[in-house]
């Protein structure tokens, strides 16, 4: 439970740290609301980095929690790890990439092994409930 609970802190330090970021560039920028439509801007990388965390947090944090009260096997505990540097490495290709309509290594690997890892934890808790 505590690698559950540890990642699942980590996800909500990432989010809420994403949104702090949003709010500080547009106070910067001055932009209130939307972005200025550049898709090199920071404001644009920083609102579709939040963007993109909160689409995938909150289900993460569910499969953790819910996976991790079932005392998981180990291999159940690296997957959840991995998600979660999975999220971290997509959020750092968002703000590294010069231009979001060009292609990112880091912003590739976090979106594929978000999919790769967010499909086998949602197998696990599918099966936990034929196992349990």
């Amino acid at each position: 439970m505590q690698t559950a609970i540890a990642c699942a802190g980590a996800l909500g330090l990432l989010l809420f740290g994403l949104s702090f970021a949003v709010s500080m560039v547009r106070l910067n920028t001055r932009i209130g609301i939307g972005t200025d439509g550049s898709s090199t801007s920071l404001v644009t990388r920083s609102v579709r980095a939040q963007g993109n965390a909160a689409e995938y947090v909150a289900a993460f944090m569910v499969l953790f929690l819910f996976l991790g009260t079932q005392e998981p096997a180990p291999w159940v505990e690296w997957t959840m790890i991995t998600a979660t540097a999975a999220r971290y490495l997509h959020a750092i290709g968002m703000y590294v990439s010069s231009d979001l309509n060009k292609e990112q290594p880091l912003r590739f690997a976090g979106s594929a092994l978000t999919y790769l890892t967010g499909l086998v934890l949602s197998g696990a808790a599918f099966m936990q409930a034929f196992n349990g």
